[in-house]
């Protein structure tokens, strides 16, 4: 199986502006550095957008859903049928993702990239489904490369249309029963840290539900690593993905080709970013990485991003919560940076 890897445009922001962008933030009144993350944060988005005065238009979380074939193996503590419950709770305002989104003002999709239960024509969700969840890894690939390929196209697809509706900030959230354990086996694959490492209890399983998931995922591991071939990023995640994870990979792409500003959530929307960032590096440069996932890979996958998240509340839901509570803090920095007063505007003095 051999997936060709999709093409984008991502180019690397121009430097040219941060040190214009950098003295606009230290001549602000108050003492330098004296907002910390926030400054660098600020910095980030100017550069993003090639501007002095960012704008953050739109704002829009999506959160994308999908089976796993292998949850039927018992990776998970909940049952596959959690997923598409899940998303008739998301549709019906319900879930932690909903309240946070109405609380900061960000519109919400549930993208449907591959749940195994026909929803029907719904307000809010955006039809993208490859198949009704992905083959069991631990006997076989996930998914085919042009399933693959075809999730990755849909992603992008839908982040294409939110770009010419004049949106510049996406977040990205997930559902989907056992897609702890996909995330767990990618963040392996490409970053090297032992399985092992990357494996936490996901929705809450006791020890001996634990041990079960470690077993499990070496099985699926050993029959990949069977193969001898190499293991690259497009190869990965056809072999371990979900549909939603793939669709994650190619709206993330597209949102980093057209500029936007990128809200990463915890371990598996950092999975995503992680195959993301593997197949095209200047992505990391569009990425806020919202949230510390209390899932024991995501500092695996942070180590390998270089990625500093700006919440560390132990937080492990998902569904795209930590981006979704961190946008605040991204429109804090894009305001001071907009709004505050100069030392000369003000009429503050310098320092001696």
């Amino acid at each position: 199986m051999h997936s060709s890897i999709p093409k984008f445009a991502i180019t690397a922001p121009d430097r040219a502006l941060e040190n214009t962008l950098k003295h606009k933030v230290d001549r602000k009144t108050k003492p330098l550095g004296a907002l910390g993350q926030l400054e660098a944060l600020a910095i980030r988005i100017g550069l993003m957008q090639q501007r002095l005065d960012p704008v953050l238009a739109k704002p829009h979380l999506l959160v994308f859903a999908g089976d796993h074939g292998a949850a039927k193996a018992g990776v998970s503590a909940y049952p596959q049928e959690v997923t598409w419950q899940m998303v008739e709770n998301f549709l019906a305002g319900g879930a932690a993702i909903n309240v946070f989104t109405r609380q900061n003002g960000l519109a919400l999709s549930v993208v449907d990239a591959g749940v195994a239960h026909d929803f029907g024509a719904r307000p809010g969700l955006i039809h993208a489904k490859v198949a009704p969840g992905t083959a069991n890894y631990i006997e076989m690939p996930a998914m085919t490369a042009q399933q693959c390929a075809q999730a990755i196209e849909h992603g992008a697809g839908i982040v294409r249309q939110l770009a010419a509706d004049g949106c510049t900030v996406v977040g990205f959230g997930e559902m989907g029963i056992g897609n702890t354990a996909a995330a767990s086996l990618l963040t392996h694959a490409l970053t090297g840290v032992s399985l092992d490492a990357c494996i936490g209890r996901g929705t809450g399983l006791d020890d001996a539900g634990l041990n079960r998931k470690h077993a499990l995922l070496a099985q699926a591991w050993a029959r990949v690593a069977a193969s001898g071939e190499a293991l690259t990023p497009m190869r990965a995640l056809a072999e371990f993905g979900g549909f939603e994870i793939a669709a994650m990979v190619g709206a993330m792409l597209a949102a980093a080709e057209a500029k936007m500003v990128l809200l990463i959530d915890g371990f598996i929307v950092s999975s995503a970013a992680l195959v993301a960032a593997r197949l095209y590096p200047a992505l990391t440069e569009y990425a806020v990485f919202s949230t510390r996932s209390a899932e024991p890979g995501h500092v695996a996958q942070l180590t390998a991003l270089n990625a500093a998240p700006l919440l560390d509340l132990g937080l492990r839901l998902g569904e795209g919560t930590g981006a979704a509570l961190a946008y605040p803090l991204v429109q804090a920095a894009v305001a001071f940076l907009n709004e505050m007063a100069s030392l000369e505007s003000a009429g503050v003095a310098d320092k001696a």
